[in-house]
C-alpha cells in the first residue's frame, strides 16, 4: 500500500520549471516508489527504466544516445549513477526540446552523481533530497505545510509516539518505509542487509573502497559518537587509520546520506566559540544496530540515551525541510566556556533557538543556553525545548516545551 509523501507536490511543482529533476537520498526510503506513483498519474504516463538492471545500464553507458531513443520521455531513470555518461546526452536533448518534465532521475551516491549534475546540467535540474518517513507521513497527520520551526511547530501531538517508550521504539527500529508494512522484516535482518548492500554496493564498487573491514569499524565508531562534537583525530585513532583516511571516508557518509555534520553558529557573535561540526546520524536505528541498542526500553535508559533522542529529533527537523523541497537552515551554538544550544534554525535573519532534553518535565534552568544566546543575538526569535513531555504548554513568553511527538 502506498504511502503519501511530504514531497509529492513539490516534486510536480518543481516538474513544470525544470527540464530535467534529480531525486537523491539513501537507498531503501522510496524514491523510485515515490516517482512511480507520480508518474502513473501523469497524461501520457511517465515511462520508466531501472539502471539496476543489466540490460539497460550496459545499453546506457555504451551507447547514451540509442538508450535515449529507445526510452522517450517523459522518462524516469531510476539509479542515474550507475551510467554518467548518460547525463551529457540528456543535456543535449532537453536544450534542443526546451520543454520542463522531461526527465525525472533517481541517485543514491551523491559523490559520484553531483560532479556529472553540475558538469553536465547545471541550470536546468532541480534537485531534491528524500529520506526516511517523517513522524507525519508515517502517522498520517495533517501536512503542517511548513518546515518545523519553534514559533509554528503545529502542537497537535501524535498520540502513538506519547511517552518515552513509543518514542524510542521508533528510534531503535528506525524510519524506513519497509517497517511500516505488514510483512516488515526483522529490524536487525533489515539493518544488517542493508549495510551490507550499502558497502558492498555502494563502497566496493563506486567509491573504490578496498578495506571494507576497515571502514566499518570506523562506521562503528562513528555511530558510537552520534550527537557528539566530530573529532576525526579520536576517531581517526581508534579505528587505526590515518586522519586523511578519515576525513575521507567520513565525506563519503556524508554525501551517501548516511551522516549530517551539523555546523557551529558564530556569524555576528561571540568569537570566542567552538568552530567543529557535530555528528548525527540521518536514520537512527542504523545508529542503534551499530552500537548494539536493540531494545528500545533498554535504549531509553542506556548511556546514549540522551545522544539518540537528540538525533533522532534534529533528523526529523531535517527531514521537515528536505521533504518540502528545500534546504535545511540549521546550526549548533556552543562557546568555549561551555554554553550550548542543540540546535538553531536560522529563517529570514532570525535565530529559533532549540534544546533537545531527555526529561519528561523541563524547568526553567534547561533554557539557561537560551537565555545565553540571547545575550549576544539581538534577532532571536521564539525558542523550544523538545523533549518527552506528554503536553505542550509555555514555559515563559519566548520558549515552549515541545513534545517529541509535535515535531
Amino acid at each position: 500500500m502506498y504511502r503519501h509523501r511530504s514531497l509529492e507536490p513539490h516534486i510536480q511543482k518543481l516538474s513544470r520549471s525544470f527540464p530535467v529533476l534529480l531525486l537523491t537520498g539513501p537507498r531503501q526510503v522510496g524514491k523510485t516508489t515515490l516517482l512511480e506513483y507520480l508518474g502513473r498519474k501523469e497524461s501520457p504516463r511517465r515511462n520508466y527504466v531501472s539502471l539496476d538492471e543489466f540490460g539497460p545500464q550496459t545499453l546506457a553507458n555504451e551507447d547514451p544516445a540509442l538508450f535515449l531513443e529507445r526510452y522517450k520521455p517523459p522518462l524516469t531513470i531510476d539509479e542515474i549513477q550507475y551510467a554518467p555518461g548518460l547525463l551529457q546526452r540528456i543535456k543535449v536533448l532537453v536544450d534542443r526540446s526546451k520543454k520542463n518534465g522531461q526527465y525525472w532521475l533517481t541517485g543514491s551516491q551523491h559523490f559520484t552523481l553531483m560532479q556529472g549534475i553540475s558538469e553536465s546540467l547545471a541550470g536546468r535540474v532541480a534537485i531534491i533530497k528524500l529520506l526516511g518517513l517523517s513522524q507525519t507521513e508515517e502517522y498520517r497527520k495533517a501536512d503542517p505545510g511548513e518546515p518545523v520551526r519553534p514559533d509554528r511547530v503545529p502542537f497537535s501531538q501524535i498520540k502513538k509516539l506519547t511517552g518515552p517508550g513509543h518514542v524510542f521504539d521508533r528510534i531503535v527500529r528506525g524510519t524506513f518505509p519497509r517497517f511500516i508494512h505488514k510483512d516488515s522484516p526483522p529490524v536487525q535482518t533489515f539493518h544488517g542487509s542493508y549495510l551490507e548492500t550499502y558497502i558492498e554496493r555502494d563502497l566496493r564498487t563506486l567509491a573504490k573502497i578496498i578495506n571494507l573491514s576497515a571502514f566499518e569499524q570506523f562506521l562503528k565508531l562513528a555511530a558510537a559518537k552520534a550527537g557528539n562534537m566530530l573529532n576525526l583525530s579520536e576517531l581517526a585513532r581508534d579505528a587505526q587509520i590515518a586522519v586523511s583516511t578519515a576525513k575521507e571516508w567520513m565525506g563519503i557518509l556524508e554525501a551517501s546520506f548516511q551522516v549530517y555534520l551539523l555546523k557551529p553558529y558564530f556569524r555576528n557573535l561571540s568569537k570566542r566559540q567552538i568552530k567543529t561540526p557535530k555528528l548525527y546520524f540521518l536514520d537512527t536505528g542504523l545508529v542503534c544496530y551499530l552500537t548494539g541498542w536493540q531494545n528500545a526500553d533498554v535504549a531509553s535508559h542506556g548511556a546514549m540515551a540522551g545522544n539518540l533522542l537528540e538525533n533522532y529529533v534534529v533528523s526529523e527537523i531535517i527531514k521537515s525541510y528536505w521533504h518540502c523541497g528545500r534546504e535545511a537552515p540549521l546550526w549548533f551554538w556552543r562557546t568555549k566556556e561551555g554554553h550550548e544550544v542543540d540546535l538553531i534554525i536560522e529563517e529570514e535573519g532570525t535565530l529559533f533557538p532549540v534544546e533537545i532534553k531527555m526529561s519528561m518535565m523541563p524547568d526553567k534552568n534547561m533554557a539557561r543556553n537560551i537565555r545565553h544566546l540571547k545575550k549576544f543575538s539581538k534577532n532571536t526569535g521564539q525558542g523550544a525545548i523538545i523533549c518527552l513531555s506528554e503536553s505542550s504548554y509555555p514555559l515563559n513568553r519566548e520558549i515552549n516545551i515541545v513534545p517529541v511527538s509535535c515535531v
